[in-house]
């Protein structure tokens, strides 16, 4: 395609979307509309009707033209039953290109088709209708593209609009059927991309895709590597990625070589209109796998002495290291650049250079050699091309310890586009400096799929779109327009992120944040069609929240701070027991569950019920169910340290949770499609941690062998007891709410009182309870006394247990007198009594306002603020609760806090006693993205001082540390200020801005009572 379209048109320039292209005078205006609003299925005025009018294209245009034309065909058939033909009729679908295309140049040169518009434009399409285009034809519809992919943009437009899916074939979506389709009278575009190259890279593809792909569609032909991805494969990705209006690729590396893997993937790239990369550690168009495939490494002493020869194909050691070989290196850059200019695809050339296997250099970080490098390979690019550098589109991806040399000085030349990234996690690292204008500007490389520290997320979607949207609009506002490309790791299973990422790219002002919720709805539109499109756009969104609380591969670690240190406990839940909120987030993912089969029922049998298990049913379910068996795993666990009789049963439960796993898993399968998509679902996420099976990297790698999958089994194991007999064969434990160990009571205690959590007419959290359990076979009676405390209540005051009985305790306030009450109830059963004190906290209600503190803390949502000075903007969803609030626009310079218009939200409280308290604020896990440095908010409470937090001390993005690991992990940033509160009473809480990419979810008023809770407590009564 590179012959046709400009090979150097200027990467960073940054291309607008036109919402009104100009015309020739006279003729009408060109509007630029969503995908497909030109269609219409009921006839009107002027409207050109598609059922039975041919797709004539040119056969001489360019070969991905061509074959958009057939597809076209192709969806017509899907949508009305009837295929067009391909032979000019009266009323016909004309498909081609300005100056390629004999039809559309003829329509042009009689004046019957005016492509002012777009002519000239990168990637640009016009659908019109025309009167008496040509001879033996009364009206046409035009679709007209002003390069290549241009035209074959608007030919997928046209698909899309007719109502068929990009992922028709990778979900097995199948359109509703339609008797009618019109296209309405008109001009229209879709405008031109905003940023230049848009595309994904197909990553961390085994087991899944790894072991579907060849089985699918054949061995990959490279002797003795049958796991290659084909060309027939990657036929579909391509026509997936263009269908999404995509143009770049980078394809699969994991023991993959493209170029080996099948002779004819760089020719189907061509004919298909792709531009091809490589990824950031792969430079000079040369997949890392055709280095190892090929070369033996040397083997060297301490003194750096040759003890074990190596090889490679080039003369040399067969070490990647550019200090030690790199004669051959560059040789074999230049053969990747060669390959390149002889096969004649359109590529971006990646320079640089990583360590194998998606490491640092081994040569060490000197900017020299990096300089020396890139210059290498510059000089190697014009030797081979015979034109200047600046003429082949060339990236400098700034991954993960690259961003190093950038941050110490090395530019790459001003032609190259450096591609900045987010820290794997969804969180950019640093956005493009205005004071530094680049010619080839700057890209994006973006994760929705990861392998490495922290631990790996490969398995099922868990972007949160609201998270997506704030990141690549702030990417957006600062100038990033030139290439944009996210991780997707096997494409199946990121479907809707990846579809709202190319969408973006492509127009972002036309995807505002009040439009998400429109285009969640579009997404369920398009895929199940419009009778359950809301309901499921609701279930996408609250499932894309839910799973950015936590990635599932994480629900069995807990992460504290031990003396300051970053401690991982891979058999623990993170999620609380106590303010039951494992059971709370727990039910939240059930009720989601119900939700979801509830709409699965509703659809029409056969293919949308397909489509609907593999793009939402499976991983709302799955997710759901890995709730279930992690609740019940943990609480086994707790009830096993307990002794108590419900032990055995939570063991089955979560086994079964287990079985369950599996099952959905196997309908995927076996069942969905016919079998079509056996062996796709096989990526393992329960078993991470687990050390003694499969070795010291079970922290953060997917349980392998070998580096093949195993199959999951529970880790922790669950625990079985024998439950004893006992002189009576009946036993009495009780349990207070908020327990998180194998504490009970009488006699699991250790000398230490059964407290309930202190009571407050105010508070929000779960009501406090007891639970009597059984530690013996014999079912016992219990009652609960409370005779001695007037102002309790339970809620079953006598009762038998069989093996376990959970009351409610709840505070008649009127009896309370103001201040603090203390009592006890006793819990007798089986010939033993249990005392639990009571400790109930009234404060006078005169004068209080705002958030009251309960419990000895105050929770406040940041979107329920009083106050808001400046520039501030509310973002639903992308809290791990609820909405996060930001400063807007996301381009403010620094603040100095502290003025009467400085940026702030404040916040009115009413705390009940003076002292020092700790304000934590609960921010989403950024990145310090500014050249300003840092990343900072500042607190303060009433008029007292500003205390002022950078939230990234000690966290390290580019090495990927512990500290970084934690807020990744967590998916929150929280830190702490100290606040002297001088008296009770009402205050004034303030936030206030400092750098403009902080994300506020939270702030926690800690007066001594705040409990251990992953999401933090809920919201406080506000009066």
């Amino acid at each position: 395609m590179g012959e046709y379209v400009s090979r150097r048109a200027v990467l960073g320039a940054g291309l607008a979307a036109v919402p009104v292209l100009s015309s020739r005078a006279g003729s009408p205006a060109v509007r630029s509309t969503d995908a497909g609003a030109y269609i219409s299925f009921s006839p009107s005025a002027g409207a050109f009707p598609l059922v039975g009018a041919p797709v004539v294209v040119d056969p001489d245009d360019h070969p991905g033209v061509v074959r958009v034309a057939g597809d076209l065909r192709a969806d017509i058939e899907r949508v009305v039953g009837v295929r067009p033909g391909s032979a000019p009729a009266r009323l016909a679908v004309l498909v081609g290109t300005i100056g390629r295309s004999a039809l559309i140049d003829g329509l042009v040169a009689a004046g019957k088709l005016d492509v002012s518009g777009i002519r000239g434009s990168w990637e640009t399409s016009l659908q019109t209708v025309v009167e008496r285009p040509m001879p033996g034809v009364d009206r046409a519809f035009v679709v007209a593209g002003s390069d290549p992919r241009g035209t074959i943009f608007g030919a997928y437009d046209v698909s899309y609009g007719i109502g068929v899916s990009p992922w028709h074939w990778w979900d097995d979506v199948p359109p509703t059927p339609r008797d009618e389709v019109w296209v309405l009278p008109g001009r229209y575009s879709q405008g031109t991309p905003v940023v230049k190259y848009r595309g994904f890279f197909i990553n961390d593809e085994n087991p899944a895709l790894g072991t579907w792909a060849p089985a699918y569609f054949g061995p990959g032909k490279a002797p003795g590597y049958p796991g290659g991805f084909t060309a027939d494969f990657y036929g579909r990705v391509f026509e997936v990625l263009l269908r999404l209006k995509g143009n770049y690729l980078w394809p699969a590396v994991w023991g993959r070589a493209f170029a080996e893997d099948d002779p004819q993937n760089h020719r189907r790239a061509s004919e298909y209109g792709i531009v091809m990369g490589t990824s950031h550690e792969a430079p000079m168009m040369r997949g890392i796998e055709e280095w190892n495939r090929h070369a033996v490494a040397a083997v060297r002493d301490s003194s750096g002495t040759i003890v074990t020869p190596g090889h490679d194909p080039y003369g040399g050691t067969g070490e990647w290291s550019y200090r030690l070989n790199s004669q051959a290196i560059q040789a074999y850059w230049r053969a990747g650049v060669q390959r390149m200019v002889d096969q004649g695809f359109e590529g971006v050339v990646t320079l640089g250079m990583r360590g194998n296997g998606d490491t640092s250099l081994p040569d060490g970080d000197g900017i020299e050699l990096m300089q020396e490098i890139i210059a290498a390979q510059r000089r190697i690019i014009e030797e081979v091309t015979g034109r200047p550098a600046a003429e082949t589109p060339q990236v400098w991806t700034l991954y993960k310890e690259v961003q190093r040399y950038w941050d110490r000085g090395l530019r790459a030349p001003d032609d190259v586009t450096v591609v900045l990234t987010d820290d794997n996690w969804g969180n950019i690292r640093k956005h493009p400096d205005a004071a530094e204008h680049r010619a080839g500007g700057y890209g994006l490389y973006y994760h929705f799929d990861y392998v490495g520290a922290g631990r790996n997320y490969k398995w099922v979607d868990t972007a949160n779109l609201r998270n997506v949207w704030e990141q690549l609009h702030a990417a957006h506002a600062y100038g990033n327009r030139g290439l944009w490309v996210a991780n997707v790791g096997d494409l199946k299973g990121n479907e809707l992120p990846t579809e709202f990422f190319l969408n973006y790219a492509w127009n972002p002002e036309g995807w505002d944040l009040a439009r998400l919720g429109e285009w969640e709805g579009r997404y369920a539109r398009q895929n199940f069609g419009a009778a359950e499109a809301v309901p499921i756009s609701e279930v996408l969104a609250e499932y894309g929240q839910l799973q950015a609380r936590r990635k599932p591969e994480l629900l069995n670690r807990r992460i504290t701070l031990v003396d300051g240190q970053v401690v991982y406990d891979d058999q623990r839940t993170p999620f609380a027991f106590g303010h039951r909120e494992l059971e709370r987030v727990t039910e939240e993912w059930r009720e989601l569950g119900r939700r979801a089969e509830r709409i699965g029922r509703r659809l029409p049998g056969g293919g949308v019920r397909d489509a609907w298990f593999e793009l939402v049913g499976y991983e709302v379910l799955a997710t759901a169910n890995l709730y279930e068996l992690r609740s019940a795993e943990f609480t086994n666990l707790l009830y096993a340290a307990q002794g108590r009789a419900a032990t055995n049963s939570l063991a089955d439960a979560a086994e079964a949770a287990l079985v369950r796993d599996f099952a959905l898993a196997d309908h995927f399968n076996s069942a969905v499609a016919g079998g079509k998509w056996r062996g796709f679902q096989t990526q393992p996420h329960i078993d991470y941690g687990d050390v003694e099976r499969y070795g010291p990297n079970a922290g953060w790698q997917q349980p392998e062998r070998d580096n093949v999958a195993l199959p999951d089994v529970l880790f922790p194991a669950v625990r079985r007891i024998e439950v004893g007999e006992g002189a009576v064969g009946a036993e009495l434990g009780v349990a207070v709410d908020g327990s998180e160990t194998g504490v009970w009571w009488p006699g699991g205690a250790s000398g230490v009182a059964a407290v309930l959590p202190v009571f407050s007419p105010y508070q929000t959290r779960p009501q406090q309870f007891v639970e009597v359990f059984n530690r013996g076979r014999t079912a016992f009676d219990y009652r609960i006394d409370t005779s001695s405390v007037p102002w309790l209540a339970v809620e079953r005051a006598r009762g038998r247990v069989e093996r376990q009985v959970r009351v409610e305790v709840a505070v008649d306030w009127a009896r309370v007198p103001v201040g603090r009450a203390e009592g006890v109830l006793t819990v007798t059963g089986a010939g033993v009594s249990v005392p639990v004190t009571c400790v109930a906290e009234k404060p006078s209600a005169r004068g209080l306002r705002g958030f009251v503190e309960a419990g000895g803390y105050v929770a406040i949502d940041a979107e329920h603020y009083d106050r808001a000075v400046g520039g501030w903007r509310r973002i639903d969803g992308i809290g791990r609760t609820g909405a996060g609030v930001t400063p807007w626009p996301v381009t403010l310079p620094r603040q100095t806090p502290g003025g009467a218009g400085s940026p702030r939200l404040e916040y009115e409280v009413s705390l009940l006693a003076a002292g020092e308290v700790t304000v934590w604020a609960y921010l989403s896990p950024r990145n310090p993205v500014l050249p300003t440095g840092g990343l900072r908010y500042g607190v303060s409470l009433d008029d007292g001082p500003i205390e002022t937090v950078d939230i990234n001390v000690g966290a390290d993005d580019g090495l990927l540390n512990a500290v970084w690991a934690r807020n990744t992990s967590d998916n929150v940033n929280a830190t702490a200020t100290k606040h002297s509160v001088t008296k009770a009473g009402v205050h004034r809480l303030k936030f206030w801005m400092v750098d403009p990419t902080v994300v506020l979810q939270r702030l926690v008023i800690d007066t001594g009572g705040l409990p251990a809770l992953y999401l933090g407590p809920l919201e406080s009564r506000r009066v």
